[in-house]
């Protein structure tokens, strides 16, 4: 709750007297009481069902589905996100907000690990200030080295390995700059520049999905489908 006590504080100084809402995903029951009873300045939110059937025990039922999934959607419509990016609920539903907010990168707290996705490429970063410690678990550093970055943790260090001399250990965080790497984009030159009628007729396609009226009728055709999905289902 400390970073959400954190955020509510930054909204309040512009927003005065806010509702401190709060939606509490978990498959502990015990905790939305718990948190009632600590916090009693906050309104909390919890899908119940979906706690109740999120033991181990029901966790591959129907029900679970449902609450799963219930979680995700709400959680990914949150203003604000407090989570654990080794979750892959946490994950998926911090992937989802940038639906709604473009770019969700400032609105989400991580408790322990980075963003990643399974397959990605790995994450290096580079040392732009030397580093040397007595203590116990921690990596040296001078400026230039590639280091491949394990982990933030998100108390001023981050673990990762030093390619010079394959030390792994801890890091300032802020010694380090991402190396960012520019993927190489096709140009296609052999795409001629003026539009044919073909694609021109595409383009008016498009167009009328984007407006109000394709936009009702998208919505109408995604609905219809999801409804006869359901009903093949239960059949």
């Amino acid at each position: 709750m400390y970073h959400v006590k954190e955020y509510y504080d930054q909204v309040e100084r512009t927003q005065p007297g806010i509702t401190r809402r709060v939606y509490i995903a978990t498959d502990e029951p015990t905790v939305l009481s718990e948190a009632i009873k600590k916090y009693p300045n906050y309104t909390f939110i919890n899908d119940f069902n979906g706690t109740r059937t999120a033991s181990m025990a029901s966790r591959n039922s129907k029900e679970s589905l449902h609450g799963i999934i219930t979680d995700v959607y709400y959680l990914a419509r949150c203003d604000y996100l407090v989570c654990t990016f080794s979750s892959n609920v946490c994950r998926l539903a911090y992937e989802l907000m940038q639906t709604v907010h473009g770019d969700a990168s400032t609105n989400v707290r991580s408790l322990d690990a980075m963003y990643f996705f399974h397959g990605q490429n790995g994450h290096q970063s580079s040392a732009v200030e030397a580093y040397r410690s007595n203590k116990t678990g921690h990596i040296e550093l001078k400026p230039g080295d590639v280091i491949s970055v394990g982990g933030n943790h998100w108390n001023g260090f981050s673990r990762g390995t030093n390619q010079r001399t394959r030390q792994t250990g801890l890091f300032p965080s802020y010694k380090a700059e991402d190396t960012v790497v520019a993927a190489d984009i096709p140009t296609y030159p052999q795409v001629p520049l003026k539009l044919s009628k073909e694609t021109s007729r595409d383009s008016s396609a498009a167009s009328f999905l984007c407006s109000p009226a394709g936009g009702k009728l998208w919505l109408f055709i995604h609905f219809l489908t999801a409804a006869l999905f359901q009903i093949l289902s239960v059949a």
